[in-house]
C-alpha cells in the first residue's frame, strides 16, 4: 500500500460562480460592447457613442437595486439591464448615447452569446481538470502496468489482466472526450446576432458584417445562420459532457467495486478522522465514488433536456432557449464537481497488488483455461483442447477439486504437457499479453494529452 494522503478536501472548480446572476449580466454587457464597437466602426452609431457604451459596460459602474427593480416590474431577463445602462450613460455622458445602446439586436442575440462567453470560460475549466485527472493517473498507469489482475467479464474471471492496463483504458477514453471537446469549440462557442427572427433586417445591408465584426471582439466566429431556433450546438456541448460523466462514472463504479472487503484490491483516499457510519465504526465508506456516481447520473439524466430544446417552433421560443441554458449550466457545473473528486481520488487511491494476485487464485487456476487450451491445441488442435480444458474446468467449478489435479490426471493432457509445463501455464503472471506495453503507452499519452492541456495556448 501506499502512504496514506492526510486529507480529501474537494476545492470548488469555481464553475457555477461562472452562472450566478451577476456574472452573466457581465457577460451580456461584454456583447453589448462588442455589439456597439462593431457597429461604430461601420457608421452604424456614432463611434463616440460606441466607445462609450463599450467604456460603460461593466456591472460595477450600474446600480443592481436598479435593475432588480425593473426585473420585478418588467419580468424581462434584459431589458432593466439596458435601462440601467441607458440611465448611467445619460447621467455621466450624455442623454443621447444611451439611444444607440442594444441598436438592431433582440434579447436572445444577447443572452444566449453572453451564456456562451460564460460556457465558454467553464470549457476550459474543465479541460484543465481533465489535464489534472490525467497527470495522476498517469503514473499509476506506470507503477502498475505489470501486477496482474483479474480480467473479469460479465462478472466473472476470464483472463488476466493487469491494473495499469486497467487504467490505460481509462485514460484513452479520458483523452478521446478532449479530442471531442476540441473538434466541438468552433461549433459550440459561436455569437450570435440576427436581430427579431434571425433575419439581421434590422441592421441594415451590413448586417452580416456587424455580427461578424461583434463576433471578432469576442474572440468567438459568428453563427452561419444566425437563427435564434436553433441549439443543436449547445445540445453537442452536453451530450459531450454527458460522454464525459458516463467515463467518469465507469470509473468509479469500478473504484466502489473493488473497494468492497470482497475484493479489497482498491481503496479511495479514507483520511483519520473519517466517520463512515453513526453506529458501525468500522466503516471506510467511498464517499468520493459514491458522489461521483450520483452527480454522474444527473449529468446524463439531463441530456435528454438539451436535446429537447432542439425543438423550437417556427424562428424562436423562450422556453426553449430557459430549457438549454438550464441543461448546459447545470451539466457544466456537475461535471465540474466530478472531476475535482476524481482528481481527489486518484491523487489518494490505494492500490493493493497483493490482494489482486491472491484474487486471482480464487478459482484455482480456472482463470488460465484459455491458456492451456492454446498450448494444448497446438498439439491436439483447438477444439479436441476446448472439449478437454472444458469437461476438467466445469468439474472444478461444481465440484470441490483442483483443477490442476484434474489436469493432471487426464492421460491424454500428460502425454502433450509435463507437469513443469502445467503449472508454468497456470501461473497467471505469465498471460498479460501486452497489458504492459498499453498500459505504458498510455501513461505516455496521459502525460502529452496533459501537457497539452495545460499550455498556454490551450
Amino acid at each position: 500500500m501506499q502512504n496514506r494522503p492526510t486529507a480529501a478536501r474537494v476545492p470548488d472548480p469555481g464553475i457555477r460562480e461562472l452562472f450566478t446572476r451577476e456574472a452573466r449580466w457581465q457577460a451580456w454587457l461584454d456583447v453589448e460592447a462588442a455589439l456597439a464597437r462593431a457597429e461604430g466602426e461601420l457608421g452604424m452609431i456614432p463611434a463616440d457613442a460606441a466607445v462609450e457604451i463599450a467604456n460603460h459596460c461593466r456591472l460595477e459602474l450600474l446600480d443592481v437595486d436598479r435593475i432588480e427593480a425593473g426585473l420585478a416590474v418588467t419580468a424581462h431577463s434584459l431589458v432593466p439591464l439596458i435601462w440601467e445602462l441607458d440611465r448611467v450613460l445619460g447621467e455621466q455622458v450624455g442623454a443621447d448615447v444611451g439611444g444607440y445602446v442594444h441598436w438592431g439586436a433582440t434579447t436572445q442575440n444577447i443572452t444566449q452569446t453572453g451564456d456562451l462567453l460564460q460556457l465558454r470560460r467553464a470549457h476550459h475549466v474543465i479541460l484543465s481538470q481533465i489535464g489534472h485527472l490525467l497527470t495522476k493517473l498517469a503514473p499509476l498507469a506506470d507503477r502498475h502496468a505489470d501486477d496482474p489482475i483479474a480480467g473479469r467479464t460479465h462478472g466473472q474471471h476470464a483472463v488476466p489482466a493487469t491494473f495499469g492496463y486497467k487504467v490505460g483504458a481509462w485514460i484513452d477514453e479520458l483523452c478521446r472526450h478532449v479530442d471531442r471537446f476540441a473538434d466541438a469549440e468552433p461549433r459550440v462557442f459561436v455569437a450570435m446576432l440576427g436581430g427579431a427572427a434571425g433575419t439581421l433586417a434590422s441592421f441594415g445591408e451590413p448586417g452580416l458584417e456587424v455580427q461578424q465584426r461583434m463576433a471578432r471582439h469576442l474572440s468567438m466566429p459568428p453563427m452561419p445562420v444566425p437563427g435564434r431556433t436553433s441549439h443543436d450546438h449547445h445540445a453537442e456541448y452536453c451530450a459531450i459532457l454527458a460522454m464525459l460523466a458516463a467515463t467518469c462514472r465507469k470509473i468509479a463504479d469500478e473504484t466502489y467495486t473493488l473497494m468492497k472487503p470482497e475484493f479489497g484490491e482498491l481503496e479511495e483516499p479514507v483520511p483519520p478522522g473519517t466517520i463512515g457510519s453513526s453506529t458501525m465504526p468500522q466503516k471506510r465508506n467511498p464517499k468520493l465514488a459514491q458522489d461521483i456516481r450520483a452527480a454522474c447520473a444527473q449529468v446524463t439524466a439531463t441530456l435528454p433536456l438539451a436535446l429537447d430544446a432542439m425543438r423550437t417552433e417556427h424562428e424562436a421560443d423562450g422556453s426553449t432557449s430557459v430549457m438549454i441554458e438550464r441543461a448546459t449550466s447545470e451539466s457544466v457545473a456537475l461535471v465540474g464537481d466530478v472531476l475535482a473528486r476524481m482528481i481527489v481520488l486518484f491523487d489518494g487511491i490505494q492500490v493493493n497488488p497483493q490482494r489482486m494476485r491472491r484474487n486471482l487464485d480464487l478459482s484455482g487456476g480456472l482463470i488460465m483455461s484459455e491458456r492451456i487450451m492454446l498450448a494444448l491445441g497446438e498439439k491436439v488442435g483447438r477444439q479436441r483442447a476446448h472439449d478437454i480444458v472444458y469437461e476438467h474446468a466445469q468439474d472444478a467449478a461444481v465440484q470441490e477439486t483442483s483443477f490442476r489435479d484434474l489436469l493432471a490426471g487426464d492421460e491424454e493432457l500428460r502425454r502433450h504437457l509435463s507437469e513443469a509445463e502445467l503449472d508454468d501455464l497456470l501461473d497467471p503472471s505469465g498471460y498479460t499479453g501486452a497489458c504492459g506495453a498499453i498500459a505504458r503507452s498510455q501513461a505516455q499519452h496521459a502525460r502529452l494529452m496533459a501537457e497539452r492541456l495545460h499550455s498556454p495556448q490551450q
